[in-house]
């Protein structure tokens, strides 16, 4: 099982997403306050089972509805993902994938870890 690794940053608090390898699938935007940045915890638990996929990089891809996950290619060429709750804002974000196989991979591993993963505070150091 994954977990939800809390963090505090210069700016306010963000969570990152690992699954049970320890490598991070999703990471979240910077919140100011430690609530808003649980919501969001929540939101993608309540949205990554339930996201539909709209897959960018197809010519003529067809629009879905929120939830869902746009996979797309950034500047570099590598697929990226991101999840979109259902009032469209994003809520957690992808690492570039030179596959899209493997970002596929990372969607599935966030719908199969998010739902039951513990939230973990991370320590200051």
């Amino acid at each position: 099982m994954g977990k939800f690794l809390v963090k505090t940053t210069k700016s306010g608090f963000m969570f990152n997403l690992k699954a049970s390898n320890g490598e991070v699938i999703a990471t979240s935007e910077i919140y100011s306050t430690e609530s808003a940045c649980l919501n969001g915890i929540e939101s993608v638990r309540k949205n990554a089972v339930d996201a539909k996929l709209e897959d960018q990089t197809v010519a003529g891809f067809e629009t879905v509805t929120n939830p869902k996950f746009e996979v797309y290619k950034d500047k570099a060429g590598e697929f990226r993902f991101r999840l979109k709750a259902r009032n469209g804002e994003i809520i957690a974000v992808g690492e570039g994938y030179k596959a899209k196989a493997s970002c596929l991979n990372g969607i599935d591993s966030i719908r199969r870890n998010a739902p039951e993963s513990p939230v973990v505070k991370e320590e200051a150091k």
